[in-house]
């Protein structure tokens, strides 16, 4: 049998203890500390928990001279030994080392992560390796909960899950900033001069990186009744903002026979979902979020938790804004598309809870948003929390072959190219809603991190591919 497959993970260790025990570990050194009794203390990570295990290796040991002083920070190694009773009151138990095996060394002239504090910008350049900081260890163990915790919802609600394409021919959101993907020779096309012949391209046609599942999500929808996508998504935004990425990670659910009220209930429900399931899950994660990165994380998530979400349209809430006193950056008036700032005031000081905004001006939405009856606004919702804004955005469908039509002809698209999608309102179509929540933007709100970038493993931005 394999060392692996004899092993423990430290988060079983620390989790549940049996003194006594034989135990091998693998995993990673943090730190190394010698004492003047004649004892070698290894701080041990394998990932699987934010706590590490104290190795504890006696002067004694035979391969004492030739391994220990190797065993500088990032070094990988194999240990068994004894679990006891700790003697230090840093930690419960601790490992008494029988066999050391070092299985990939590290050199510290050349390891960039030190024990020193290190900026976030810094640890950017060495994404590759920051998951090894307990910062990024624990951002990753919380994306993974989530994720978990977002299956969990919608299974537990008979939604089925529909892999949507990351390669289309759609632009969702109708703002022609999508990254186009041919095969065709750019430099050569540089060269000729000559425009590019798309029929000559892999697919005979422009394509380009999905910025959104929701249209493939509404063609399962209105054949299979409930579903989600979740799934990464692209948009060609020159942004360098700490709330935008290039490519970013969307759960998109789609319900048919359901309006503007069935689509805010699912998003209420569903965001606290996620909230517990964080709390419940991560504690010492969020423990360290709270010690380290922002110490109202937990007030955050018990807030989501604690208050019915509040109700406005639009329209309300711009008068709140312009009534309320408050100087903003960007001035409020009805029409315009509102701001961070805006959002953040109304969770923060008008109301001091969640807000879900409706009923938005169709001329600053999508074109496939329900247009209400008094041609001026749309079935549109935002939920809205503070510290960061919208965090859910989402809408009933135009379920009306004919205004669906005029709307994107108001906006300068061609409806021949979304034929299919008339299809959907013209043989059966039903009323139904949906939303998108970005799931960065949660990881942030949960975490209380100020810069989206350091929420997702490998962050791409304007500028940035490494």
């Amino acid at each position: 049998m394999s060392q692996r497959q004899n092993r423990l993970k430290i988060a079983e260790i620390l989790a549940s203890p049996r003194l006594e025990a034989k135990t091998v570990v693998m995993g990673w050194v943090r730190t190394k500390r010698e004492s003047k009794a004649g004892l070698a203390f290894v701080e041990i990570n394998d990932g699987s928990s934010f706590g590490n295990l104290q190795a504890v290796v006696a002067r004694d040991w035979p391969g004492y001279d030739a391994v220990v002083p190797r065993l500088y920070p990032g070094t990988s190694v194999s240990v068994r030994g004894r679990l006891v009773a700790s003697q230090g009151g840093k930690q419960a138990v601790e490992l008494q080392v029988d066999a050391l095996e070092i299985l990939g060394e590290a050199d510290p002239a050349r390891y960039p992560i030190g024990k020193q504090k290190m900026s976030y910008e810094y640890l950017r350049d060495y994404a590759h390796l920051r998951p090894r900081t307990n910062t990024f260890g624990a951002l990753a163990r919380v994306r993974d909960v989530l994720a978990q915790a977002v299956h969990e919802f919608f299974h537990d609600r008979k939604f089925i899950w529909v892999h949507t394409p990351l390669i289309t021919a759609n632009d969702a959101e109708g703002a022609g900033k999508a990254f186009q993907v041919t095969t065709l020779d750019l430099a050569a096309l540089a060269k000729s001069g000559k425009p590019p012949d798309f029929a000559l391209d892999f697919f005979g046609k422009p394509v380009n990186l999905t910025v959104s599942g929701q249209l493939e999500g509404e063609a399962y929808a209105l054949s299979l009744g409930d579903v989600y996508t979740f799934g990464p998504t692209f948009r060609a935004e020159n942004s360098h903002t700490s709330r935008h990425l290039a490519e970013f990670w969307m759960v998109e659910p789609e319900m048919a026979f359901a309006d503007l009220e069935d689509d805010m209930e699912l998003a209420e429900s569903f965001l606290k979902f996620l909230c517990r399931a964080v709390l419940e899950k991560c504690p010492r994660e969020m423990e360290f979020f709270r010690e380290r990165v922002e110490p109202t994380v937990f007030e955050r998530l018990e807030g989501i938790l604690a208050h019915p979400f509040v109700h406005l349209t639009y329209t309300e809430a711009v008068e709140r804004l312009k009534a309320g006193g408050e100087t903003f950056q960007f001035p409020v008036e009805w029409g315009v598309d509102l701001q961070s700032e805006h959002e953040r005031w109304l969770t923060e000081k008008a109301f001091k809870a969640p807000v879900i905004l409706t009923d938005y001006p169709k001329d600053i939405k999508a074109f496939y948003m329900k247009v209400n009856d008094d041609g001026k606004t749309v079935r549109a919702m935002d939920v809205l929390v503070p510290h960061i804004g919208e965090i859910i955005g989402g809408a009933q469908r135009e379920d009306r072959v004919e205004v669906l039509e005029a709307r994107m002809r108001e906006m300068g698209l061609d409806p021949a190219h979304l034929d299919w999608y008339f299809d959907l309102r013209r043989f059966g179509g039903v009323p139904h809603a949906g939303f998108g929540l970005g799931f960065e933007r949660l990881v942030q709100f949960v975490s209380g991190m100020a810069n989206i970038r350091d929420v997702i493993p490998f962050p791409r931005t304007p500028g940035g591919i490494r």
